[in-house]
């Protein structure tokens, strides 16, 4: 619980950062679980529409979307995140791609 709440007032702090206001702010908070155990939550901020915040292995990682035909990818710092009709899969470093579900 410890983790999520650093997590949020990061994302707080970043929207203040950014010029906008927490009352203003809206995002959407999902957490994930991975079919290899592993587990993240992301953070999807309307005032930063190009990037994904991650909260994964107690550290918080920016990715930044890229161009795709369908779905949407983010990437950055060895993580790849892709979210499409058939799933959402993780890459991070070595690992491989894994599936992932919303918890």
């Amino acid at each position: 619980m410890k983790r999520h709440t650093s997590f949020a007032a990061a994302a707080v702090a970043a929207l203040a950062l950014a010029g906008a206001s927490p009352a203003t702010a809206q995002s959407t908070f999902q957490n994930f679980i991975c079919a290899d155990g592993s587990r993240f939550t992301a953070a999807f901020l309307t005032q930063d529409p190009k990037q994904a915040h991650l909260q994964i292995d107690g550290k918080a990682v920016t990715l930044r979307k890229r161009f795709t035909l369908s779905g949407a990818r983010y990437t950055g710092r060895g993580v790849t995140l892709t979210m499409t009709k058939k799933g959402t899969f993780l890459r991070h470093g070595k690992r491989g791609v894994t599936g992932c579900s919303a918890a």
